[in-house]
């Protein structure tokens, strides 16, 4: 892969392992990734969070959640020592030597996001000293904040590793990242690569599911699938103002929860609220694919959502003359692409080049993205 912004720079061979722990919260996605002379996925899998950090972050994601100082800086080296076990059991995993990984990507975990208040900030726990400390790897992390620090958003930052390799000349494409946000980026023939979120993908879905079922997301829809869509509450959630704001945009699990979910309830079946949750998820995104990129003629979806037969079924049903498929159809595994991605964005940032599109997060220009900590 060939970079869109300068000549190859030296680090732009070897191996990078990318981690992130997404809204979802629903483990740390780790990828060793090489880009030279393609990109890819070497390796990929999927690191449990401590139950019980996990649930500390779950809490803290509520939007009237509080912390303390010290619970602050205890999170985040917790959540360092997190990033780090699994940095070292993919390496152990993958058979691959420290020595070997020119960098690590760390997205962290985000814990909120208001890049339009007053004083803008997007916040991510997981100390990168702690994980070039244990790994003994350089680390790149921090990657949002220069952007919003640039008067952007911050996010998405996909769209520019979606455009390096998922972009044809020869078709109008869209990606559709499923996390527990969902965010699109629009890919058309010889224009400016945009994205933005677009509102909740699974977050909703697992936090319902999970209050529920006591399951931490709904295996093959079956919660979603017993119940029916109720048009007046779809209607209801789909008429918060956030999903009328024009890009760019950004939001987060602090903003869509379930607090943000039962004001709007009425009399409602659990089931059916998961169903109508599902049908959320989907409307929302298709409705900004069509509004946006009307030309659109193909949509790859990655993320957790893409496993969703239901979600995947309503996304299709509600673009027609759209082929919607994972990105494994185009030979990226949809469960880590992101994490593909902050290895991507490491590399950019060792190279020196701007990880930002401008398009995306309505940044002040191009910015060098990251902090770098050496191992």
């Amino acid at each position: 892969m060939a970079s869109a912004n300068t000549e190859p720079a030296a680090t732009d061979g070897g191996l990078f392992l990318g981690l992130i722990s997404g809204t979802s919260v629903d483990g740390i996605d780790a990828a060793l990734v090489r880009f030279s002379p393609a990109p890819q996925v070497l390796f990929g899998r999927t690191y449990p969070l401590p139950a019980a950090l996990a649930d500390e972050v779950l809490r803290l994601s509520q939007a009237e959640a509080r912390i303390t100082l010290d619970e602050a800086g205890r999170l985040d080296t917790q959540l360092g020592q997190a990033f780090a076990a699994a940095a070292m059991q993919a390496l152990a995993d993958s058979g691959t030597l420290a020595r070997d990984v020119t960098a690590i990507g760390s997205h962290g975990q985000t814990l909120r996001h208001d890049p339009r208040g007053d004083a803008p900030f997007t916040l991510q726990l997981g100390d990168a000293n702690v994980i070039a400390e244990r790994t003994g790897i350089t680390t790149v992390a921090d990657f949002r904040r220069r952007d919003v620090a640039a008067g952007g958003h911050g996010a998405p930052l996909m769209p520019a590793f979606h455009a390096a390799v998922l972009r044809a000349e020869h078709e109008e494409r869209a990606v559709l990242n499923l996390g527990g946000i969902a965010n699109l980026t629009l890919m058309p023939r010889g224009g400016v690569v945009r994205g933005f979120d677009t509102g909740p993908a699974n977050g909703l879905m697992d936090a319902w599911c999970l209050e529920h079922r006591g399951q931490p997301y709904d295996r093959d829809a079956a919660f979603a699938r017993e119940g029916r869509v109720d048009e007046t509450l779809l209607a209801a959630l789909m008429a918060d103002p956030w999903f009328e704001l024009p890009p760019p945009k950004s939001t987060g699990r602090d903003q869509f929860q379930l607090q943000w979910l039962r004001a709007r309830l009425g009399g409602q079946t659990p089931a059916d609220v998961q169903a109508t949750l599902c049908e959320l998820s989907a409307a929302t995104a298709a409705d900004a694919l069509r509004r946006e990129q009307p030309g659109c003629a193909r949509l790859l979806a990655c993320g957790g959502g893409a496993h969703n037969p239901l979600l995947m079924q309503r996304l299709a049903a509600r673009l027609p003359g759209v082929a919607v498929a994972s990105t494994a159809s185009v030979g990226l595994d949809p469960d880590f692409v992101e994490a593909a991605g902050f290895a991507w964005l490491a590399r950019e940032t060792l190279a020196g080049r701007p990880g930002n599109l401008l398009a995306v997060t309505g940044a002040a220009g191009p910015r060098v993205l990251g902090a770098v900590y050496r191992g």
